[in-house]
Parts: C-alpha cells; sequence; structure tokens
C-alpha cells in the first residue's frame, strides 16, 4: 500500500524543482515565477451523444512562455485533472529547454474513457474539444501546439487539425497547429516511434560512458541485459522492440493492467502485442508465465526497469524492494520524489523524464518545422547525394581496375553507402544527436558538481538555467 506521506504527483514535480533551484544562485522572484503555472483554462463542453447530451470537462495548462508557441500533449483518461495538467506543463517546459526546442510548456487533458465510445463517437468529442480550446488560441501553430499522449493518437491529432483548419480556413500554417499527425495528413516519418526510440538512444548514450555504467554497477553494453518494462502502449513498445532487437537486450518482464509476464531468458515483444491486441491483456500469453499482481514484478531482479505507463508507480510503498541498477522514465514522473530519495541511497541510478522521453517533442519539433516549411525533410538532398556517393564509388572502381585489384567494395556495402538520407533517417539522425548533446549537458553537471548526486538535479540545473537566460533576455 502507498504510504500515506506519498506527495502528489505535482508536489512531487516541486519538490524536484527545489531541490535543484537550491543549488542555484537566482535573482529573487525568478525562482517562483519558473515554478509556477502561467494560466489554466478549464472547459466544460456538452456534446449530444446516444440521444442525449453528455457533458465533459478538459483542460489545457500553459506554464511558461518564455518561448513560444508553447507545447505539449493532450492526454485522454479519467484521471484527467488540474493538478496533473499543471505538472506535466512544468515538466513540458524543462523537457524542451532540456534538449534545446524551441518551446515553452503546456499541456492538457479531457476527462474521458475513450474505451466507452465508438470512433464516431470520440470524433465529435475531440472536435467540440479543439474548437473550445481554438476559438482562445489555445490550439494555434505560433502560440500552443498539442501533441499525442496518453489515450490520443495520430487519428486525434488528424482530427484536431482539420477542425482548427475549418476554423482558420486562410492559415496557410495550419497543418502546424498539432504535432503527431499520420504521415497522409502533415505528420513525419518516426514520430510514432520517437519516444520509444528516444529511450533507445538515451540507454545507447548511458552505456558509452564508462564512469556512468559504474555508478549503476553495470558494465559491458545493453546486449544481454535483462530489462523489465512497465507498460506495453506506444512508448514502452516501441522501446522494448528497438532495445531487443537491435540492441541485444532481453525483456524478462512486462507489466501490463491485467497483471504481469515473466520469462528470464527473454521474450518476443511482438508477439506479446499482437496477444494484448486480440485478448486486452497479456493473460494467458504463451510468451511468459503470467503473475496476477503486476506491480509485484517492478520489484523483480533485473538490470533496467522502464516505468513506460502512469506517474507514481515506484513511490514509498515500494521503493526499498527495487532491484533495478538502471531506472529509465520512460514515463512523466513514474518515481515519486519520496521514492527518488530512497533509490538514491539504494545506489539505483535514474535517468529522468526529463530527458529519458523527450524524444516525442523533439520529433514533434521536426515536425512541426516541417509543417511551417511545407516540405518533407530528404527531398531536395537525397538524390544528389546519392550521385556524389556514386561518382565516388565509381572512380574506386575505376582506380582499382586499372591497377589490377580486385574489387574490394562488396555490393552489400555500395548499396547501403549509395542510399541517400530519406526522411526517417534524418529523423533518427535529428533525435540520436539531440539525445546525445542533452545527455552530455546532463552529465557534465552530474560530474563537474560536488553538491550534484544525480541525473535528475542535474538536469533540473541544466533546463531551470536555459529558461532563467530566456526570461533574463527578455529583461525580467
Amino acid at each position: 500500500m502507498i504510504n500515506t506521506k506519498e506527495p502528489s504527483f505535482r508536489d512531487s514535480v516541486n519538490l524536484m524543482f527545489d531541490r535543484a533551484v537550491a543549488k542555484m544562485d537566482m535573482p529573487p522572484g525568478l525562482a517562483e515565477k519558473i515554478k509556477v503555472c502561467n494560466a489554466t483554462y478549464t472547459v466544460r463542453f456538452g456534446v449530444r451523444l446516444r440521444g442525449a447530451i453528455h457533458t465533459f470537462t478538459g483542460y489545457r495548462s500553459v506554464h511558461s512562455e518564455h518561448m513560444e508557441p508553447v507545447k505539449g500533449g493532450i492526454r485522454y483518461s479519467m484521471g484527467v485533472n488540474q493538478d496533473e495538467v499543471e505538472a506535466l506543463a512544468a515538466l513540458m517546459t524543462f523537457k524542451c529547454a532540456l534538449v534545446e526546442t524551441p518551446f515553452g510548456g503546456s499541456k492538457g487533458g479531457l476527462c474521458i474513457d475513450p474505451r466507452e465510445y465508438n470512433e464516431h463517437e470520440l470524433e465529435q468529442i475531440t472536435r467540440r474539444f479543439t474548437y473550445e480550446l481554438a476559438k482562445r488560441d489555445l490550439i494555434h501553430p505560433s502560440q500552443n501546439v498539442p501533441a499525442p499522449d496518453m489515450g490520443t493518437g495520430e487519428r486525434e491529432m488528424a482530427w484536431m487539425a482539420d477542425q482548427y483548419r475549418r476554423m482558420n480556413t486562410t492559415d496557410i500554417n495550419a497543418s502546424a497547429c498539432v504535432t503527431g499527425k499520420p504521415l497522409n495528413a502533415g505528420g513525419i516519418a518516426g514520430r510514432v516511434e520517437a519516444t520509444g526510440r528516444g529511450v533507445q538512444y538515451a540507454l545507447q548514450e548511458f552505456f558509452r560512458h564508462p564512469e556512468d555504467r559504474a555508478a549503476a554497477n553495470l558494465s559491458g553494453t545493453l546486449d544481454g541485459k535483462k530489462v523489465i518494462v512497465q507498460g506495453l502502449g506506444n512508448v514502452g513498445y516501441h522501446a522494448a522492440h528497438f532495445l531487443s532487437t537491435e540492441d541485444g537486450a532481453l525483456i524478462t518482464g512486462i507489466i501490463e493492467r491485467d497483471g504481469a509476464l515473466v520469462n528470464e531468458a527473454g521474450m518476443n515483444i511482438d508477439e506479446v502485442r499482437n496477444w494484448i491486441a486480440h485478448n486486452d491483456g497479456v493473460k494467458g500469453c504463451p510468451e511468459g508465465e503470467f503473475v496476477e499482481n503486476g506491480a509485484l514484478v517492478l520489484e523483480n531482479d533485473c538490470d533496467i526497469l522502464v516505468p513506460a505507463a502512469l506517474e507514481g508507480v515506484i513511490h514509498l510503498g515500494n521503493a526499498e524492494n527495487i532491484k533495478a541498477k538502471l531506472i529509465i522514465e520512460a514515463a512523466n514522473g513514474p518515481v515519486t520524489a519520496g521514492a527518488d530519495q530512497i533509490l538514491q541511497k539504494k545506489g539505483v541510478v535514474i535517468i529522468p523524464d526529463m530527458y529519458a522521453n523527450a524524444g516525442g517533442v523533439t520529433v514533434s519539433y521536426f515536425e512541426w518545422v516541417k509543417n511551417l516549411s511545407h516540405i518533407r525533410f530528404g527531398r531536395m538532398q537525397r538524390r544528389q547525394e546519392e550521385g556524389r556517393h556514386q561518382l565516388l564509388v565509381d572512380e574506386l572502381n575505376r582506380v582499382m581496375g586499372k591497377a589490377g585489384l580486385p574489387e574490394v567494395l562488396s555490393d552489400t556495402f555500395t548499396e547501403r553507402y549509395l542510399k541517400g538520407a530519406g526522411e526517417l533517417e534524418l529523423v533518427r539522425s535529428g533525435l540520436d544527436d539531440t539525445m546525445r548533446a542533452a545527455y552530455g549537458s546532463m552529465r557534465e553537471v552530474w560530474h563537474s558538481r560536488n553538491d550534484v548526486s544525480d541525473l535528475r538535479v542535474a538536469a533540473y540545473l541544466v533546463s531551470i538555467g536555459r529558461v532563467t537566460d530566456s526570461y533574463k533576455a527578455k529583461g525580467l
């Protein structure tokens, strides 16, 4: 059972902010200005469904406008409330600053269980919610740009973009009003996988540094590392899929709503996901042994724990029992402030959420830029790049042939070398570069300051410092 002294999600974010600010020299009052949300809009609207009018409550919170537009997802969940939305908006501010995307932080939510409505009903609800936000410029390409979150995806973003366009028929940049859209509606290749791919890149970067691996009592590479994933939604699935298929990690535990699967030899993530899609849970899946109390699997032995669902799943009630050496927060706020302190004392290294799950907002930034430029990435240079590579290959083959040397360039190498980068390759390259640079800024603080013992405080120090610099530049 969770300890009654457990801080709320919003309190956890504020506590972690305060821990970092205490180590900074800031002008009087500026810390409070950065800490609080600028504004939160609450909307209650009615939609006629099934012969009656149903009233829904939604929120859109703007945490910081030190840069505009502000950016942040919209989630559909019965757990949505003002405190949660404001905490998530604050995290978005710090996340965007950490990975240097030119956005302020925002977040939105609708108190709804999307599973209770059919597609047509969800479209009606989404369009009305969009109307209520857009008429107040809380959806706008240059002021407030939502994205998918828990309970929403490409479909909902396409509806939102279309509704905005209907309301702003002369706005040439209307497609940039939301990100996370399907490709055929102005989206970008690699957006669906982005957050999970970012988790993979974050772990790869962590494992590049022997000093950091040693801090977590780990060695070698990701190959063979035992990983437990909590939540096999979009983020958890892609993270687990890439880690297992590309890096050789073993997914030994998968925790879902109805329970968990455990298999020390590792599981096929695609098989598990297909099973969930057809059975609405993991129970009965032959990939692993079913454990009815899935939360207990968080406490199993593993090298890396990936909480990728809800906030607060690692708390005062179970932190002492966590055996993972490394936790990477693929979800927002999965470790409470109290649990964070316990885990630090145990020597567990935590890669914080504001960095670990920043892949989504990074690729959303790329999509926003694509929508504003009205051209897909790679269109102008891909074939020119292939042509230059072909010149080099042809010249090497000519010189080798003239010298009577055997052919040394294999067909496989030639094919891969000649292929120019398309949109997906460029998106992945940009995301990888972003995750490497952001990690470098965090670890520099982590290892250079005696008063910083963990990556979370380091991340806050970097991001708050950048927000502070923006406000100072505005004259505050």
